[in-house]
């Protein structure tokens, strides 16, 4: 049995997982901005501040790591992408 870490086959699910939670975050704050800003901004806090230490416990586990992995990077990316909807002011 080996002990290497698939890192293709591991990046490949972290970047999917990534696009899939990014898109959805970016569509649901984007709708929640057009009721009141204040709004999305509060729930992606609460989301994220609930789910974070679940998704943390998770990182040292073989196959959840690369979830953990594409979670953290997608809703960084998309909280990126917000801001940068927001300043744009679209």
């Amino acid at each position: 049995m080996s002990d290497e870490t698939p890192w293709a086959t591991g990046l490949t699910v972290a970047a999917f997982v990534a696009a899939v939670i990014a898109t959805a975050v970016v569509v649901l704050s984007i709708g929640l901005m057009r009721v009141h800003p204040l709004l999305a901004a509060g729930l992606n806090l609460v989301a994220v501040g609930g789910l974070a230490p679940t998704v943390w416990g998770w990182r040292k586990v073989p196959v959840w790591r690369w979830f953990v992995l594409g979670a953290g990077v997608g809703v960084a990316g998309a909280w990126v992408a917000l801001l940068v909807i927001a300043a744009s002011g679209v």
